[in-house]
């Protein structure tokens, strides 16, 4: 009977610590957007070319299979 006397201020404490993150997380906007993360899984990111050779070859590539389209009537 005397673990009652520790075992409730050690849950009120732990209750005062999660009301306490919660009131946090609304402070610093953390629910703001909730869809947004959500629905990012569904979209491919564009790739980004590192430096500028990676990006003049990307163009010249594109470059390439458009001509070779065209040629080719399709």
């Amino acid at each position: 009977m005397s673990i009652i006397y520790v075992l409730i201020p050690i849950a009120m404490l732990f209750v005062l610590i999660a009301v306490g993150v919660f009131f946090w997380a609304v402070k610093s906007d953390q629910f703001d957007d909730l869809e947004r993360h959500s629905v990012s899984i569904l979209f491919d990111d564009e790739p980004v070319a590192t430096n500028t050779q990676e990006a003049e070859f990307q163009e010249s590539v594109q470059d390439k299979s458009h001509s070779q389209d065209k040629t080719h009537g399709i």
